[in-house]
C-alpha cells in the first residue's frame, strides 16, 4: 500500500506537504472526525484527496459553489483521477447515470452541493455508495452565526447519519471560534482532531490607505509593485470603469462579474492567468477555486462586509512565498455607510414579506405552487417594474434564503439540454428528407450517450466542431429540429433563477425566525465594527489582528505592515507604552475625554500617546465610546 507522501509526489508532483497536511491525512486515514482550518491558499484540498486516494472506496465532497467543484474535478481528472460532480446544470438522467457508476466504483471523488443531498434520487442510491470519508467543503456555511451561512448545510448531519462508520473531516479557511463550536456541533463531529494552520503570512504586508483618490492611488501602487494583480470592488459598474481608467494609463486590465456570460468570463480568467491580462478588476465574484501563486499585490478599492471575506480575498497575493501586498483603501464616508449598510442588510420583518409578495406577483406565482421549481428571474427588470432598490431585493433574498423559502443563484449555468422525441424509424426518414441536418442529427446520435430515450446536456462547441460548422449554424439547426418535432430543445440558461424551496405561501403569513434573524443582525453588526476597527486603526499589527479574530492568540507582530513599519519609526519604546498605559488607566477612573487626556499629557509627544491608545485599543484594554470617553477594560 503507498504512504501519503508517495501518493503526494505521484499525482501533485509534490516532495512535501505544507504545514499540518500531513497532520491532518494522518488523523483522517486513523479514522478521526476532523476539522481543518487553513488560510486561503494554505492546501485544503490535499488534506481529503490524498486519505480519499488511499481509502477504499468512494469520497463525497460536499462543496456549495459549482465553480469551485467543476475546478476539483477538472483537476483530479487531469491527475488520472476519477471524479465527477452532481449539481443544478445536471439533467436527471445525467444525474442518475452518474450514480449508477459511483456504485459501479467508477470514481474515487464525487462532489455534491448540499441540495443535492436530499433529493429522491439521491436518497434512492445512498445504499449503494461506497462511500469511504464524507468532506464537508467551505464548513462555515454550516453556522447561521457564520458570514456566509447556508440553511442546505444543515442537512449534512442528516446524511451523515445514514453512514454511521464513516468519518468526517470539515475544512475551511475562515471560522471564528464560535463559528467553529457551531460546526461541530450541527456535523454531531465525534470526538474532533481540531487542526489550525497560522494565519500569519510571513511573505504578505498588509496596508490600509486612507485617501483622497482612490484611482490614483491604485495607479502609484501598480507603477511601484510589477505583476500580476486584483483590484476587488464591490459593484460592477465599478470594475468596468476602474478597468478601463487602467487601460488607459497603460496597464493591460479587464474587469470580472457574476453579470458576463459564462463563456466571457473563461475567457477573461484564462487571459489574467496566462498573463496576457495583468490587472483584474472584479467583484467578490471572482478568485474562487483559482490557485495563481504569483500574484503581486491585492488591491481592496472598497471595505468589505467583514474581515473573513477581506482576509479570503487578501489572502490570493504571494501564494508562491515570495514578497507581495494586500493593500485596502478607503475614505471616511465608507466608513459611515458601513454603519447605515446595518439596516439595508436586515429590513423590517414587514419590508420582506412585500418584496416576498413582489416577487411573487413578478413570477405570477399562485398560492400553494412552486415547491422545488426554477424561475428565470431578471433582476433589474424585476427592480424596475416594482420601483424597489437593488441592494433592499438582494439583502431580502438573501433573508428569504437563510429562512429556507427559497434558492437565489445569480450566476447559474444551465447547459443546452436535448432530447429525441421521434422513433428510429421515422428519425431516419426525416434524415433522407432532410440530408442538410444529418450531419447534426448523427454527431447527437454519437456524442451523447442515451439522448434517444433522455434529456442530456448538450455542448453546441462541441458539435460545431465535430461538424467543423459555425456555432451559430449549429443553434439554427437544433432550432429546425424542434420545429420539425425531431427532437426537445431547452437552449442554455445563464440568467439568475429562483427556486422556491416550499409552496409560494401568503405573504402576510410568512414565516420567519425572527429570535435567529435578531441574533444574525447583531452578530452583523459586531462584524462590521471588527472590520471597521481593522481599517481604522493605525498601531495594531494587521496580520495578528486577523490571527486573533479566528482565534489564534499565539500570533506575533509581523513587522511588515503597514502600522508595524510606522511604529518602527515612532520608536514607541515598551517603557513608553507601560508609562502611557498607567497614565490611561488612572484617568478612566474619573471618566475622562479623549481629547482632555490628550492634552493633559505633557512628557510624551501626541503621535506617541495615539500610537499607545491604538495598541491599547487593540489589545482590548481599553475602549474608546461614542461619547469619546476612555474606559478602561483591563483584558
Amino acid at each position: 500500500m503507498s504512504t501519503p507522501k508517495e501518493i503526494l509526489k505521484q499525482y501533485w508532483g509534490f516532495e512535501q506537504f505544507r504545514p499540518l497536511q500531513e497532520e491532518i491525512i494522518q488523523s483522517v486515514l486513523t479514522g478521526n472526525d476532523t476539522l481543518a482550518l487553513l488560510p486561503t491558499g494554505g492546501g485544503k484540498s490535499i488534506c481529503f484527496q490524498v486519505p480519499g486516494m488511499l481509502l477504499d472506496g468512494l469520497c463525497l465532497v460536499i462543496s456549495p459553489l459549482i465553480a469551485l467543484m467543476r475546478d476539483q474535478v477538472d483537476n483530479l481528472n487531469n491527475k488520472g483521477i476519477p471524479a465527477a460532480a452532481l449539481h443544478s446544470g445536471l439533467t436527471f438522467y445525467e444525474v442518475k447515470k452518474v450514480l449508477m457508476d459511483a456504485a459501479d466504483g467508477a470514481y474515487k471523488f464525487l462532489y455534491c452541493s448540499p441540495e443535492r443531498l436530499e433529493s429522491h434520487l439521491f436518497v434512492d442510491y445512498i445504499p449503494l455508495l461506497p462511500i469511504n470519508l464524507l468532506v464537508v467543503d467551505e464548513a462555515h456555511c454550516i453556522s447561521q452565526w457564520g458570514y456566509d451561512f447556508r440553511p442546505p448545510y444543515l442537512r449534512i448531519a442528516a446524511t451523515r447519519k445514514l453512514f454511521p462508520k464513516v468519518n468526517i473531516i470539515a475544512v475551511t479557511a475562515s471560522a471564528t471560534p464560535l463559528v467553529q463550536k457551531d460546526l461541530i456541533n450541527k456535523l454531531a463531529l465525534k470526538n474532533p482532531q481540531l487542526f489550525r494552520q497560522s494565519f500569519e503570512r510571513p511573505n504578505l504586508s498588509y496596508s490600509n490607505f486612507l485617501v483622497d483618490s482612490k484611482i490614483n492611488k491604485i495607479l502609484n501602487i501598480l507603477n511601484n509593485v510589477p505583476g500580476s494583480s486584483i483590484i476587488y470592488c464591490n459593484n460592477r459598474k465599478q470594475t468596468k470603469k476602474i478597468a478601463e481608467a487602467l487601460t488607459l494609463q497603460g496597464i493591460a486590465a479587464d474587469f470580472y462579474h457574476a453579470g458576463l456570460a459564462q463563456p466571457v468570463r473563461e475567457m477573461k480568467q484564462q487571459a489574467w492567468i496566462e498573463n496576457k491580462i495583468r490587472t483584474m478588476v472584479c467583484t467578490n465574484a471572482f478568485g474562487m477555486g483559482i490557485d495563481k501563486p504569483d500574484v503581486r499585490v491585492v488591491i481592496h478599492h472598497d471595505i468589505t462586509e467583514c474581515l473573513e471575506n477581506y482576509y479570503q480575498e487578501a489572502g490570493r497575493a504571494g501564494r508562491d512565498g515570495k514578497k507581495a501586498y494586500a493593500v485596502l483603501l478607503y475614505q471616511k464616508k465608507d466608513l459611515i455607510e458601513l454603519s447605515v449598510n446595518v439596516a439595508n442588510k436586515f429590513p423590517p420583518i414587514g419590508v420582506i414579506k412585500q418584496v416576498y409578495q413582489s416577487i411573487a406577483d413578478y413570477l405570477q406565482l399562485p398560492v400553494g405552487n412552486g415547491e422545488g421549481i426554477y424561475y428565470d428571474f431578471d433582476f433589474s427588470i424585476f427592480t424596475q417594474n416594482f420601483k424597489l432598490e437593488p441592494l433592499l431585493v438582494m439583502n431580502v433574498l438573501k433573508v428569504l434564503e437563510q429562512e429556507n423559502h427559497i434558492n437565489f443563484t445569480e450566476n447559474i449555468f444551465l447547459p443546452t439540454q436535448i432530447s429525441f422525441i421521434i422513433n428510429k424509424e421515422a428519425l431516419n426518414l426525416f434524415q433522407e428528407t432532410f440530408p442538410l441536418l444529418e450531419p447534426i442529427i448523427k454527431a447527437l446520435l454519437r456524442t451523447y450517450e442515451g439522448i434517444i430515450d433522455n434529456r442530456v446536456s448538450v455542448h453546441e462547441h462541441k458539435i460545431a466542431k465535430i461538424c467543423r460548422l459555425p456555432i451559430e449554424q449549429v443553434i439554427d439547426a437544433f432550432t429546425q429540429l424542434k420545429a420539425h418535432g425531431i427532437i426537445e430543445y431547452l437552449p442554455k440558461k445563464e440568467t439568475p433563477q429562483i427556486q422556491f424551496l416550499m409552496n409560494r405561501a401568503p405573504a402576510q403569513y410568512l414565516v420567519i425566525n425572527e429570535k435567529a434573524y435578531s441574533q444574525r443582525k447583531t452578530l452583523y453588526e459586531e462584524r462590521l465594527e471588527t472590520i471597521v476597527n481593522f481599517t481604522a486603526s493605525l498601531t495594531a499589527c494587521r496580520s495578528a489582528f486577523i490571527a486573533k479574530y479566528f482565534g489564534d492568540e499565539s500570533a506575533k507582530n509581523c513587522g511588515i505592515c503597514d502600522n508595524c513599519l510606522s511604529l518602527k519609526r515612532k520608536k514607541l519604546s515598551p517603557e513608553e507604552l507601560v508609562a502611557i498605559e498607567q497614565q490611561l488607566k488612572i484617568a478612566s477612573d474619573n471618566k475622562v475625554l479623549l481629547t482632555q487626556f490628550m492634552s493633559s499629557i505633557k512628557n510624551f509627544s501626541k503621535e506617541k500617546i495615539w500610537a499607545a491608545i491604538e495598541f491599547l485599543q487593540s489589545e482590548e484594554k481599553i475602549k474608546i465610546t461614542v461619547n469619546n470617553e476612555i474606559n478602561w477594560m483591563g483584558r
